[in-house]
C-alpha cells in the first residue's frame, strides 16, 4: 500500500511564495515517478510539475519560471515550491505516483494520489 500526504498549503498574497512537501511511504520511492496535480473549483484535475527517479523534471508551460519540483530520496519527499503566485493558481494540490508513468503529464498514468492540500492566493 502506498500512501502520499501533503503539507504547506496556504493563504498568501499573490505574487508571495509557498512551499509543499509530499510525504511518501510503502513503495521504493527512488525509482517513481512522482508527480503534482492541481485542481481549481469547477474545473478538471491539471498537471503542474513531474520529476523522475533521476531528478529529470517537467512543467506546464504556465508555471514554469515560477515553481520548482523537487525530491529528496533519502527521506521519500517530493517538495514543490511555488514563487510569484498569482490568482490563478488557487487550487487544491495533489502530490501523485504510480508504478509505471510514461507520460507523467498525463493523470491517468497515476496510480495513488495524496488527498490534497488548498492553496489560495488572494489579490
Amino acid at each position: 500500500q502506498v500512501r502520499l500526504v501533503e503539507s504547506g498549503g496556504g493563504l498568501v498574497q499573490a505574487g508571495g511564495s509557498l512551499g509543499l512537501s509530499c510525504a511518501a511511504s510503502g513503495r521504493t520511492f527512488r525509482t517513481a515517478t512522482m508527480g503534482w496535480f492541481r485542481q481549481a473549483p469547477g474545473k478538471e484535475r491539471e498537471f503542474v510539475a513531474a520529476i523522475n527517479w533521476s531528478g529529470g523534471s517537467t512543467y506546464e508551460d504556465s508555471v514554469k519560471g515560477r515553481f520548482t519540483i523537487s525530491r529528496d530520496n533519502a527521506n521519500n519527499t517530493v517538495y514543490l515550491q511555488l514563487n510569484s503566485l498569482k490568482l490563478e493558481d488557487t487550487a487544491v494540490y495533489y502530490c501523485a505516483t504510480g508504478s509505471l508513468v510514461p507520460r507523467p503529464r498525463d493523470r491517468g498514468e497515476y496510480d495513488y494520489w495524496g488527498p490534497g492540500t488548498q492553496v489560495t492566493v488572494s489579490s
